[in-house]
């Protein structure tokens, strides 16, 4: 080849085959959850429960994923991310499955409980195997590109599920667990003679939860995975489609375009704000990105027209997408693709539920007791509390200079200072 490796090096480094993999993994994982997402609803109430009781389906599913969270990570560290990604993806698609044939509201809420805890399982796995096989230079690209591979299965789910609503309520979960299936066996079959196959050396550095907490760019990273997971699951899940309807007077159509609007400036930042990450660092994109999400919530609940509302949505999408890859990034730069940080890892992914939870049950008493516009207001003021910790925070783009020693490089931190 007429390019050395030492240019490839230095211009763009190569990924490993293993990364590709993921990413369809990640792709085909977000599709499936898009085509049940919709009917998941519906499907409980045609067990003849209340309103409360069919929404509380969605909401055990969350609870779960974040009580199992904790033991996910301790099962990474023991058993290696790849098996217990392919196990949670099992767990998930022979739970899904069996919701189709569920025969009573309580059944259906056990298996999907159930599929909460394996998604937390391949959550957090697929997290610790992106910091394991991202090249330290290139550690911004591969969370853009993981990152992305969701979004374009959650916004593609709908649609297919919208293709299929004509079938039955019960063919979604059908498909959605012949799907995780196929991405088991494929990550199983591509990862089983991969190095991914066994967990982290006993004898290489351990990044503990505490190890981790004297970082202050770690502490940054939990508020404003925080923050991620109130405005971005909690907020425009819970709240948005109900101030299409309640504001504009407009129908779920109308809603579900809001949300693809969100989703598509999201997709259009995320992979060039990774590669920048690459290059410039992570902490001043996370800044901007969490300030410009921040006041861009605000103002879409003062919008008084939709198209206002779309461009507003748009922007905001847009600006987490500025984010979230280096966020990812700096994570993974924290603990190092040689350390044995499931917990840390685990513990990062939890604070992204504990905002979806909280933000889906607060903002909606918000806007019941005051107004939507101060349920965006708030949402967006953590956002901007976020962007705060991170200017207070060191990058993280260089630590892995000590790769080999991921955890000394924390130590510093306990006196607030980067090496």
């Amino acid at each position: 080849m007429s390019v050395t490796q030492s240019d490839c090096t230095q211009t763009k480094p190569k990924l490993p085959g293993e990364v590709w993999v993921l990413i369809a993994a990640n792709a085909v994982i977000a599709l499936g959850y898009g085509v049940v997402a919709p009917v998941l609803p519906a499907y409980a109430r045609h067990f003849g429960v209340s309103i409360s009781a069919a929404t509380f389906v969605i909401t055990a599913f969350a609870l779960m994923r974040l009580t199992f969270a904790p033991a996910s990570g301790l099962l990474i560290q023991r058993l290696g991310e790849r098996r217990v990604y392919v196990n949670g993806l099992l767990i998930v698609a022979l739970s899904t499955g069996a919701c189709a044939f569920a025969q009573t509201y309580w059944q259906l809420l056990l298996f999907r409980s159930l599929g909460g805890i394996g998604s937390t399982m391949f959550f957090v796995s697929a997290l610790g195997l992106m910091i394991r096989i991202s090249p330290p230079d290139a550690r911004g690209r591969v969370a853009g590109m993981f990152s992305s591979a969701f979004l374009v299965g959650s916004v593609g789910g709908p649609v297919l599920g919208s293709l299929t609503a004509g079938l039955g309520l019960s063919v979604p979960f059908l498909i959605y667990g012949g799907a995780l299936l196929v991405a088991a066996a494929v990550v199983f079959i591509s990862l089983r003679h991969s190095s991914l196959a066994a967990p982290a050396p006993d004898d290489g550095p351990k990044v503990s939860v505490r190890t981790a907490l004297r970082n202050r760019a770690y502490r940054a990273a939990l508020l404003s995975n925080f923050a991620t997971g109130w405005s971005a699951f909690g907020l425009r899940i819970a709240l948005v489609p109900l101030f299409i309807t309640e504001v504009f007077h407009r129908g779920a159509g109308v809603a579900g375009l809001a949300l693809a609007t969100f989703a598509i400036g999201n997709v259009s930042a995320v992979i060039p704000s990774g590669h920048l990450s690459d290059r410039v660092g992570r902490r001043l994109l996370l800044i901007v990105g969490l300030t410009s999400a921040g006041i861009s919530t605000m103002l879409v609940g003062f919008t008084d027209g939709l198209t206002l509302f779309l461009v507003s949505a748009f922007v905001a999408g847009f600006s987490t997408g500025i984010f979230s890859a280096p966020q990812q990034a700096a994570v993974a730069d924290i603990i190092g693709s040689k350390a044995r940080g499931g917990t840390a890892v685990a513990t990062f992914q939890m604070m992204s539920d504990v905002g979806s939870i909280g933000g889906s049950l607060l903002v909606g008493m918000i806007a019941q007791h005051l107004s939507f516009s101060w349920a965006f207001v708030v949402s967006g003021a953590i956002l901007l509390l976020a962007a705060t910790g991170w200017v207070f925070a060191p990058e993280t783009r260089h630590i892995p200079a000590t790769e080999h020693t991921p955890a000394r490089s924390l130590g510093p931190e306990a006196g607030g200072e980067v090496p």
